[in-house]
């Protein structure tokens, strides 16, 4: 089996490789490809792989740019960090994608599904299939706050949201830790911004608190999975990201 792997950062694409050769000495990984361009290099001079692993956030854009030139003709296995709406997307399109950091059994399952397949690996087919599951990411793309209107005193004062350090509750209220130290009220409870804010710059990691990536400044391991985080401006409680939360926020911090 010949194998193409998409992915800009060298040690997820090294480890990846090493998993894939665990799996099976056998199989030949022909090209490991750091960029949209490259890729479109690549795919341009007619070459062809039985199985495509491919990471979606490439360093000079989405890999999803690629397959819009060049339809897909062979499986792809789609590399991703935690992301809710996309990964809704593919579940409901039936396109195979992996979490990172990706783990042996998951990616085990995935070829073995491959394998199941290719016999009646239709590419046109295929190819629709990609298609529409870039149409449906297209339509659920969400667009995110970039100010946030916060109160000081009599005044209210736009921040933008890469001045956020933090949004945490105090006393049933809701505050913006600005990167600057400074803190503000805010009229949006957390469960609200959860939502409004860009799922790749902040994470929700507790009930008290979403951070941006910005603000974080340590992380250490705690009992029982959970993770102790520490928080730049510095914050008077203790921060800790429960053992069920920690695998997707390790994913987020990849990202």
């Amino acid at each position: 089996m010949k194998v193409l792997i998409i992915e800009d950062e060298y040690p997820a694409a090294e480890r990846l490789e090493k998993l894939i050769r665990k799996l099976d000495p056998r199989v030949e990984v022909v090209a490991v490809l750091e960029s949209v361009e490259s890729a479109r290099r690549w795919f341009g001079s007619g070459q062809t792989v039985d199985l495509i692993f491919s990471d979606i956030q490439l360093s000079d854009g989405l890999s999803f740019q690629i397959f819009e030139d060049f339809p897909a003709h062979s499986p792809i296995i789609f590399t991703t960090s935690y992301d809710e709406y996309a990964i809704k997307a593919f579940r409901v399109k039936s396109i195979d994608y992996l979490l990172k950091p990706i783990k042996l059994p998951e990616l085990a399952d995935a070829i073995k599904k491959y394998e199941n397949i290719k016999t009646d690996f239709s590419p046109d087919a295929y190819a629709r299939k990609v298609e529409s599951l870039l149409d449906s990411l297209e339509m659920t793309k969400k667009t995110y706050k970039t100010r946030f209107l916060v109160k000081s005193g009599e005044q209210l004062i736009p921040v933008n949201q890469e001045d956020v350090a933090y949004f945490y509750t105090a006393n049933e209220m809701s505050c913006l830790a600005a990167a600057d130290g400074r803190q503000y009220l805010i009229d949006y409870k957390l469960e609200e911004l959860e939502v409004l804010v860009d799922p790749l710059s902040f994470f929700r990691l507790n009930r008290q608190f979403i951070a941006r990536i910005n603000a974080i400044q340590k992380i250490h391991t705690y009992f029982n999975g959970k993770l102790k985080v520490e928080l730049r401006p510095q914050t008077p409680q203790e921060i800790v990201v429960s053992r069920e939360k920690a695998p997707a926020f390790k994913a987020w911090l990849e990202t």
